[in-house]
Parts: structure tokens; sequence; C-alpha cells
């Protein structure tokens, strides 16, 4: 069984993944994470140095790779669902959560945030709303398509646990 968390920036998908695999005595990643294992460079890095496209590329290889976890929970990259039909892959190969957070709290998180994501590193707090409420309109069709959708806020681990189906 594999679990895929899935939603914007500043969701919480990679501290709910830690928090549910202990939960439920399965193994977590962070396909972020795992990235940078594999390339030996952050995103922020990446970023700078070459181009999304090429980001996007590599983290689809890395997100199919996760498939020979199997009993893993999964945080994946805010953009992940929405590059490469990986949110189709991933509803093949597991359960996708999409952990819901609103525009407006992930504006706060993400202007409250010490490690600044690629996408927002040099806006300024006019820019972040703005951004933010493009980006998370043209993100949204891909987060809809996971088959689970649970409040990203104030998580609720006990809620999230129940809503899981078992295998």
């Amino acid at each position: 069984m594999r679990i895929y968390l899935v939603g914007y920036m500043g969701a919480g998908k990679s501290t709910t993944a830690k928090r549910l695999a202990r939960r439920l005595g399965m193994e977590s990643y962070d396909t972020d994470k795992l990235f940078e294992e594999r390339f030996h460079i952050s995103a922020n890095d990446f970023f700078k140095k070459y181009d999304e496209a090429l980001y996007r590329k590599l983290e689809a290889q890395i997100l199919r790779e996760t498939v020979k976890y199997e009993h893993a929970v999964i945080a994946t990259g805010g953009g992940t669902p929405c590059f490469n039909d990986n949110m189709d892959w991933m509803n093949q190969n597991g359960v996708t959560v999409f952990l819901r957070i609103s525009p407006q709290t992930a504006i706060h998180r993400l202007s409250q945030s010490k490690v600044k994501r690629p996408k927002v590193v040099d806006k300024s707090p006019e820019e972040l709303v703005e951004f933010v409420q493009q980006n998370y309109a043209e993100r949204m069709p891909f987060y809809e398509k996971a088959q689970l959708t649970f409040k990203g806020e104030d998580c609720d681990l006990d809620a999230l646990t129940a809503l899981i189906p078992t295998m």
C-alpha cells in the first residue's frame, strides 16, 4: 500500500507524511528529499541553475521510482501532480490524498517559512498573494483528481487515518 499526499506548497505534506506513516506503521518518503539525495542539489538551486522543465522531468522519474516502496506514505512536491501525468500515475499506483488548505493559509505559511520555495523565493508580499491565488487556481484541477480530500489546516491525524482505506 502506498499513500501519496498531494497539495499546494505549505499544505503540510512532509510533516503529515511522517506522522501518518508512524501511525500506520509504514515508512515515509518525500519526493523533494529523494530528488535532493539523488542529484545532490536543492530544488531552489536546481531552479536557479537549470530550468523547470528539466526539474519536472527528473521529478517524474523520482516519483515513478517510489513504486518500489511497498508500505509507504509519500509526500510530493506542490507541483508534482500537475506535470507529466503524475496525478494519474499516483492514482494508479496508490491511494492519493489531497491535503487541502485555503490560498490564504498557503500565503501565510509561505511568507512565514524559513525555507523559501523556488517559485516564490523573490516575491514581495503583494506579488506572493497574486502568485498564490493564480497558481493555486491553476493547480486545483490536478489536486481534485485525488481519491480522497482532507482539510490540511490543523490536520486531525485520527480523522485522516480513518479516511484511509485499509488494504
